[in-house]
């Protein structure tokens, strides 16, 4: 029984992550649908001090992002050990960003950037664009979310030509592994 509960702890925590992770990259999948199939912008709203997510899409009358009420906000597993970020890590996973970081910030109606969020942002055509309010912004590979534990990160990448990917690494021996 006292060798059991540590591993089964290690294991449920692993499940959570990884269910977790798996989460994300289908809200960022199902944000990318929505924009195409509304035929606006629509992004994935990410408050990285919450702990939360969810999907918003662009209205032009008037001019503004509204928070899609279909879906709700989704919160991590274990709020007390996971979190939105890459910890130690300095390369983000081959052929995705130049320099590993966080979405851009997300942007206020007016543009201004809101403190401690991160957007995937996809224009009317599922491409992901920089989130410019009020025009589509230009095509981008800056889009990453990463979510860790602090042994094991994960990341949502999403390519220019709207390639979405779920990597995995251990933060001790950094080495990206697609899933």
């Amino acid at each position: 029984m006292a060798m059991a509960l540590p591993a089964t702890s290690n294991l449920m925590g692993n499940l959570r992550l990884s269910g977790d992770a798996r989460s994300l990259t289908n809200a960022v999948s199902l944000t990318k649908l929505r924009a195409a199939s509304h035929f606006t912008k629509a992004r994935l709203f990410v408050s990285l001090s919450d702990k939360s997510y969810h999907i918003e899409m662009w209205q032009k009358s008037p001019g503004a992002w509204i928070t899609d009420a279909t879906d709700g906000t989704t919160y991590l597993a274990s709020l007390t050990t996971e979190s939105f970020s890459y910890g130690t890590l300095s390369s983000p996973p081959s052929n995705t960003q130049a320099t590993i970081g966080q979405a851009p910030a997300c942007l206020t109606d007016a543009g201004v950037a809101i403190g401690n969020t991160a957007c995937v942002v996809f224009n009317s055509r599922g491409i992901p664009v920089t989130d410019v309010v009020a025009s589509t912004g230009g095509p981008t590979n800056s889009h990453a979310v990463y979510l860790t534990d602090g042994s094991v990160v994960y990341g949502v990448t999403v390519s220019a030509t709207s390639v979405i990917q779920l990597w995995r690494t251990l933060v001790s021996t950094p080495s990206w592994a697609l899933q």
